[in-house]
């Protein structure tokens, strides 16, 4: 009987995983299911893009995946039993797993601010980032946008809609200060592109409302808009919390080095799903800087469980924090592998040339999932992994 493999979520992570397991393990010893509710690709690191009205390319899992090995299903996924290893999809159907990998990632949280569910947009995901489009379709010359969030997508969303949208009134309102995790080089870039580009920046303001007309701050202020974007933070869709799986206060899934669960052996979570170490220890931040690498650990350390082969080292740290300012600037910030930045950073245009260079080589590897390396496609020798091998 061949070991079943089921990848939920079609993502940076759960693509890459499932591009490598095929690539790592013999057809005839495995099955692999890849289960996602788009039947595309979603580049997500360009949903801000996508708000403003750009074309994304079309990118369908059925055409990735062919001849490579992977199954895929179109299908939400409902729950997760990790005791029976069933999967429970929306169309009542049961998928059974030996070994699963969980992949479903982050949506946009609220942050339990009253309002936002109901009066704010968000572009954490295709659906949401197209009714962002919508909205700013919309607005006539003179309306008011408000990004709420100044984090890295915050500030990619709202410089996109300014560069965009030179006839709207742009706002960000951060809780720190503009970039402030940034070195100084880099701080001193952001915010002369956010002079150039005329967006009015709010720091050190928590949000403590929103409505149709815009924003109250939790000092007393209102900042009005006549559509406001919130990016202020991410949360895990609420299936693995609902298992018995360990899971972090967050919701992640409690991962060891080979982003094996540590409750359950026969599951290993990646990307923003995972509660992962990097090499040094630290937890690793949501994001595809760390959902790509976390899914080629998981990969490997499956691949290895399964042929009776070493385990892979946990190399996972930082290079850069990759920052768009619009389609003409934008800042690199080199870090250390531990994610703290360094005072060097990439600025202007070569900056731009880097980021896209990363965002087409990231989105390059989805669409090419068994020819990124060389390898040879090994037969399994372990019927099931082992429970304490690690």
């Amino acid at each position: 009987m061949k070991h079943r493999i089921v990848v939920l979520g079609a993502g940076y992570a759960g693509a890459n995983a499932s591009g490598r397991l095929a690539k790592k393990l013999h057809p005839a010893d495995v099955d692999i299911t890849l289960v996602n509710a788009d039947p595309a690709f979603v580049e997500r690191v360009r949903m801000h893009q996508l708000a403003v009205g750009q074309t994304l390319p079309t990118r369908l899992l059925a055409d990735v995946f062919a001849g490579t090995g992977v199954r895929v299903e179109i299908a939400r996924v409902r729950s997760v039993d990790a005791e029976r290893k069933t999967v429970h999809l929306d169309d009542a159907r049961d998928i059974a797993y030996d070994t699963l990998v969980y992949a479903l990632g982050s949506t946009a949280a609220d942050s339990g601010v009253p309002g936002v569910a109901e009066h704010a947009r968000f572009i954490a995901g295709k659906q949401s980032a197209l009714r962002v489009r919508d909205d700013l379709a919309a607005l006539g010359a003179g309306a008011t946008v408000l990004v709420v969030g100044g984090g890295l997508t915050g500030i990619e969303a709202v410089t996109e809609i300014a560069e965009a949208r030179p006839d709207l009134t742009v706002a960000l309102a951060a809780r720190g200060g503009l970039g402030d995790w940034l070195s100084e080089k880099a701080r001193t870039h952001l915010r002369a592109a956010f002079d150039r580009l005329g967006i009015i920046v709010h720091e050190h303001t928590d949000i403590a409302r929103v409505d149709a007309t815009g924003a109250d701050t939790a000092d007393g202020r209102t900042i009005a808009a006549q559509l406001t974007v919130w990016t202020a933070g991410f949360a895990v869709h609420p299936i693995a919390a609902a298992t018995t799986l360990e899971v972090s206060a967050t919701g992640r899934i409690v991962v060891d080095d080979t982003m094996r669960s540590v409750s359950h052996p026969d599951v290993y979570a990646v990307g923003d799903a995972a509660q992962a170490p990097g090499a040094a220890g630290e937890t690793l931040r949501m994001s595809c800087a760390s959902g790509v690498p976390t899914a080629h650990q998981a990969a490997d350390a499956i691949a290895a469980r399964l042929t009776g082969r070493d385990l892979p080292r946990n190399t996972i740290g930082y290079t850069a924090q990759c920052v768009s300012l619009g389609r003409r600037d934008a800042v690199i910030q080199w870090v250390t592998p531990a994610d703290e930045p360094k005072s060097s950073a990439l600025t202007g245009r070569a900056a731009v040339r880097l980021k896209e260079f990363i965002c087409r080589s990231a989105a390059w590897s989805i669409a090419h999932p068994t020819v990124m390396m060389p390898t040879r496609r090994r037969h399994v020798t372990v019927a099931q992994p082992a429970a304490a091998d690690a």
